[in-house]
Order: C-alpha cells, then sequence, then structure tokens
C-alpha cells in the first residue's frame, strides 16, 4: 500500500464531550474554547496517538483550522491538516461535509470518525466501498467519543488493509 489510510477525525462527540449524566461525568478536563466549555476527553488523544501508526489524520470537523490551533496544545497531540466545508453543499451532497472528503480522499482508503454520521454517510460509504475505495465508518457515542473499542475498530481495519495489500493476499 503506497500510503496510509486517511482518518478523518471529527471534535464535538469524539474528542470534546457532551450529554452525558451530570452525575457521572467522563474523565477528561474543562477548557474554554472560542467562549465555549469544553470537556476533552482524558483517553482520546492517547487513541489518536496510537493510531497515528496505522493511519494519516486529518481534521473532519466544523471547527476546521480551529482544531488544529487549539487541540494539538491542550491535548498533546501534533499539529493536523484539516478540511474546509462549503455549509451549503446542495442536492448532489445531502452530508455537509462529504464533498470536502471527497476532494480530499479522492479513492485513498478512509476511515471517519464521528457521533454525527446518518444514513447519506452510509450511501457514500457504500458507494465507495464498491467502487474499489475502502471505506469504514466508525460512530462515537458524545458522551464517552473516542475510546478503547473504537480505537480498536480502527486499527484492526486499517492493519487488514496492510494485509490484503500484500502480494498473493487474497
Amino acid at each position: 500500500m503506497p500510503s496510509k489510510p486517511l482518518l478523518l477525525v471529527d471534535v464535538d462527540g469524539v474528542i470534546s464531550l457532551f450529554g452525558f449524566p451530570l452525575n457521572d461525568r467522563p474523565d477528561g478536563s474543562w477548557h474554554q474554547i472560542d467562549g465555549i466549555a469544553h470537556l476533552l476527553s482524558g483517553q482520546a488523544a492517547g487513541h489518536l496517538l496510537d493510531l497515528m501508526s496505522d493511519f494519516e489524520l486529518v481534521w473532519c470537523t466544523g471547527w476546521e483550522e480551529r482544531a488544529d490551533e487549539h487541540l494539538p496544545r491542550l491535548l498533546g497531540l501534533p499539529r493536523l491538516p484539516w478540511l474546509s466545508f462549503d455549509r451549503n453543499p446542495g442536492r448532489g451532497n445531502a452530508h455537509w461535509q462529504l464533498a470536502a472528503i471527497d476532494g480530499h480522499a479522492g479513492d485513498r482508503p478512509v476511515a471517519w470518525l464521528d457521533d454525527a454520521l446518518d444514513e447519506h454517510c452510509d450511501d457514500w460509504a457504500r458507494a465507495r466501498s464498491a467502487r474499489g475505495a475502502a471505506t469504514l465508518l466508525v460512530r462515537t457515542d458524545p458522551a464517552t467519543g473516542l475510546t478503547v473499542r473504537e480505537r480498536d475498530v480502527l486499527a484492526g481495519w486499517a492493519r487488514g488493509l496492510v494485509l490484503s495489500s500484500r502480494p498473493g493476499a487474497r
């Protein structure tokens, strides 16, 4: 395989947690980012660092460049590229992020980590896979974000791509 697969990383519901019971707050730390309080997961950064051996990470979030302005410093992550989005995708792309993802990814293998994937994303992933572009959607629970479960699913998928690309693999 010439390059690592892409891992598209959302922030809200993956790294910035919400929707948890007030009396059962997950591990993390509170930060004010652009005047908004965010509980940043105490586990997600370590999982993302683990995944960097198998993936090329890209911010895929409405935060756009602000993810890279704030999160590396707050979480000890490296700087990452980010996608910019057209907020009015039109009829051809029902989910507001798909056009930018297609433009960035082309036919490279892509895993997308997000809490707000919808049926349009499922249709898009099936269509990409049908044309030979390996695609994995990984949904998170916004109250827990990226956990060891999602990390292991992603790592297993990426390693499976490497094994299937070896000469003689089926």
